[in-house]
C-alpha cells in the first residue's frame, strides 16, 4: 500500500488520521460551556483547515460559509506551519518562501486574498517573523510581488 501512494509518503488511511484531529478539536470544543464572547471557538478552532474554495476539511466550508475570523486563523496557522523550525518532519521555510507559497495558495482560491493583503500590508508577518523566527529565516519580502495576483 505505500508504495502505490502518488505524492508524499503518506497513504489515504494515513491521512484520515491526520485529518481527524480537527473533527476532534471542533467536538470536543462543541461541548465545552464558553461565556457569550467566546462561542465562536469551536467555528474559529474548527475551521483553520477549511479553504476559499470549499475544498478543505472537515465540512468542506467556502470562504463565505466561514467567518472572517475563522479565515484569519487559517492564514496565521499557514504562516505558522510554513516558517516553523520546531517540526522533526521538516524544515522552517525562509520568510519569503512562505509568503511566495501563501501567495500561490491564494491564487489557488485556499486562502481569503482580502485578508492575505491585510497580513502582509499591516506588516504582522515581519513582527511575527523578528520575535519567533531564526534571524537567518529572516530574509526581504518584496510586498508589492507577493501582493500581485497570478495570471
Amino acid at each position: 500500500t505505500n508504495l502505490s501512494v502518488g505524492r508524499g509518503t503518506l497513504t489515504d488511511e494515513d491521512r484520515y488520521t491526520i485529518n481527524e484531529h480537527i473533527v476532534q478539536t471542533i467536538r470536543m470544543l462543541d461541548a465545552l460551556p464558553f461565556p457569550r464572547h467566546l462561542r465562536a471557538v469551536p467555528e474559529i478552532a474548527g475551521g483553520h483547515h477549511e479553504k476559499m474554495d470549499g475544498s478543505g476539511y472537515p465540512r468542506g466550508l467556502t470562504g463565505g460559509e466561514m467567518s472572517p475570523v475563522a479565515r484569519m486563523m487559517a492564514i496565521a496557522d499557514i504562516f505558522e506551519a510554513l516558517t516553523a523550525a520546531d517540526r522533526p518532519y521538516k524544515k522552517g521555510k525562509t520568510l519569503s518562501e512562505a509568503i511566495a507559497i501563501m501567495s500561490r495558495m491564494r491564487d489557488e482560491g485556499h486562502i481569503d486574498p482580502d485578508l492575505f493583503a491585510l497580513f502582509l500590508q499591516s506588516g504582522v508577518f515581519r513582527e511575527y517573523a523578528e520575535a519567533h523566527m531564526s534571524a537567518d529565516h529572516v530574509d526581504e519580502v518584496d510586498v508589492d510581488a507577493a501582493l500581485a495576483r497570478a495570471g
